[in-house]
């Protein structure tokens, strides 16, 4: 059993922003691989049953906001007895790559995250995996309202196909394993997103 975990912030007013790219990913997986399948509200977020690739999964949003997601995480891991280091997906967002780009690490730190920060502290390790989403820079635009925001006409596109290889990311890593899936993923850029990108930081700041 695996458990595939898309941080974002709950409410209709998130819906399609920057910050909610995770949420995204998971309803993806969610029509394609349990379309019958209602989400129910369990451990502090909506969860949905499915099988990928033979494989039994936890879909996961958590509903605490962004920087309270760890209780959410903590809570799935315990009640099905899972481990972190090897069970566990967590789909974010990420202000250092480019839109349009993804990224798999099957450990680190948060970067600034504060989703990420929060399940760290929660589970008291860095070590599992985390499949990061590029939104790009904010600009001149304050951070809090560029990830709160949503995604420029331009970037819509690239946004759109990264996430729906973010799909595909998780598919590989459910079915086939970490490693499988960053050799497929990670040596490859979404097309598109080969916009610039020459910052190297990942400070982020979540709500």
């Amino acid at each position: 059993m695996k458990l595939i975990v898309g941080l974002g912030n709950p409410g209709s007013e998130y819906a399609g922003t920057r910050h909610n790219v995770g949420f995204s990913v998971i309803d993806r997986l969610a029509r394609r691989f349990a379309p019958d399948m209602a989400p129910k509200s369990k451990f502090a977020g909506l969860v949905t049953d499915a099988e990928i690739g033979g494989e039994k999964c936890i879909l996961l949003k958590p509903t605490t906001f962004m920087n309270l997601s760890g209780r959410s995480v903590l809570e799935a891991l315990q009640f099905f007895k899972l481990e972190a280091s090897k069970d566990l997906l967590v789909i974010v967002d990420d202000l250092a790559l480019p839109c349009g780009s993804i990224r798999l690490r099957p450990d680190g730190s948060s970067g600034g995250h504060n989703g990420l920060t929060d399940i760290g502290l929660k589970l008291g390790s860095n070590y599992w995996a985390r499949l990061r989403i590029g939104i790009d820079l904010p600009g001149r635009i304050p951070q809090s309202d560029y990830v709160l925001g949503k995604f420029s006409p331009d970037q819509q596109p690239l946004a759109d196909a990264s996430m729906t290889e973010a799909a595909q990311a998780a598919e590989v890593w459910a079915s086939k394993g970490l490693q499988e899936a960053m050799n497929r993923f990670n040596t490859k850029a979404t097309r598109g997103a080969a916009i610039d990108s020459n910052n190297s930081h990942s400070t982020k700041e979540t709500t």
